[in-house]
């Protein structure tokens, strides 16, 4: 089962609500809990209290248990965008963007692994996509037999010897 909860428009940058967001991201609600309310940054109060509105939507909806549920996945996306101007030299202007974030917290009962299966991010475990070490190595040989140089490998620079001086002194 899982219990989805959204938090739209928060007046923080997505940048530093994505601080506190990859702290509590696959914790349990009760460690989550624990680590917002002890977290100095601003968003965590926002974020606290989203993930109550999540837990209250699983008990209230789904008569879950609330001790069980961990958080599957959280995201702070970027929100609309207020635009102001600022006064600069010569009577010109600089732009102010004042930035929102829009929060996404879907918690689930069953295992992680389970909750990514079910989105199919582990595909690469299933086979699906190849592996990054065998891509890289395909793309070597085909770069060797090209001529050109392979991912990884460093371009060597040609070094000259010095230039004399136009007017060296006479030994």
């Amino acid at each position: 089962m899982q219990v989805y909860a959204r938090l739209r428009n928060l007046r923080i940058a997505p940048r530093k609500v994505r601080l506190v967001v990859n702290l509590i991201r696959g914790l349990s609600v009760d460690a989550a809990l624990q680590q917002l309310a002890f977290n100095p940054k601003a968003a965590s109060e926002p974020v606290m209290k989203l993930l109550k509105s999540a837990m209250a939507n699983a008990e209230h909806n789904f008569h879950a248990d609330v001790s069980t549920l961990r958080i599957a996945k959280i995201t702070a996306d970027a929100g609309q965008t207020l635009k102001r101007s600022r006064a600069r030299a010569h009577g010109s202007s600089a732009p102010i963007r004042k930035r929102m974030s829009n929060v996404a917290i879907i918690l689930s009962d069953e295992s992680i692994a389970d909750v990514h299966k079910s989105q199919g991010v582990g595909r690469r475990a299933q086979g699906v996509v190849k592996k990054e070490e065998e891509t890289s190595k395909e793309e070597s040989k085909k770069k060797s037999e090209k001529g050109t140089k392979a991912k990884g490998e460093k371009r060597v620079k040609k070094t000259h010897a010095p230039r004399p001086t136009p007017h060296a002194p006479i030994n």
